[in-house]
């Protein structure tokens, strides 16, 4: 089976120096991919920067902005038979990208941010019949109520959801728990463990 999965946070640059990104390792993303490469699968992985070794015996596609990851996920997802967007995309980025560095001045600088594409929406738009997409709800508070909502509008076939507001799992962590949301209604609870075989686990739910 080819599978197309996502990882890591994305970068939206303000200047020569600085960007907008998140908390997201890409080790939840890593750990899925090489749990799918060691299962047999065809795994091409398309990275957000991360600090992570390359998962070997797989197509790796590095970008950087949500623009590069979208362009990527759409060359890569026609052709595969499940989606797995692990990715932590930025939801904006600035109208304006200053091509030096901005220097320090003696007022305030209001930065203006335009929304970035939503790939996720996108692919649920043109989702072949029996291809699998999988997206992921990182949530601070009303967990299931968001990630229930996010399945239904974006057309997934899976939505695995994690509360972020635990210390112990989640961002940086090599521990997480997750709970898996089915557009049949169903849900599946895995507790805390380590990524790896939540991964395992994932991969078993969604391909039984």
């Amino acid at each position: 089976m080819k599978i197309l999965i996502t990882a890591g946070p994305t970068r939206e640059r303000i200047d020569a120096v600085r960007f907008i990104t998140n908390r997201s390792t890409g080790k939840m993303g890593y750990a899925i991919a090489e749990a799918a490469v060691e299962a047999g699968h065809e795994v091409t992985l398309i990275s957000g920067p991360t600090s992570l070794n390359i998962p070997q015996h797989l197509m790796f596609i590095p970008v950087e902005s949500a623009a590069e990851m979208a362009e990527s996920v759409k060359e890569y997802a026609p052709e595969s038979d499940a989606v797995i967007m692990t990715a932590a995309v930025a939801d904006y980025r600035p109208v304006e990208i200053a091509p030096g560095k901005i220097k320090k001045g003696d007022n305030d600088l209001l930065l203006r941010l335009e929304r970035t594409e939503d790939i996720l929406a996108g692919l649920g738009k043109v989702k072949k019949k029996n291809q699998i997409l999988v997206g992921f709800a990182a949530e601070s508070d009303d967990l299931e109520i968001y990630a229930k909502d996010k399945l239904k509008r974006k057309n997934l076939d899976y939505i695995v959801a994690n509360d972020i507001s635990q210390t112990d799992r989640g961002f940086g962590s090599d521990n997480n728990a997750v709970i898996v949301f089915s557009a049949a209604g169903e849900h599946t609870e895995i507790p805390l463990d380590s990524k790896k075989n939540i991964a395992e686990s994932l991969l078993k739910l969604i391909f039984s």
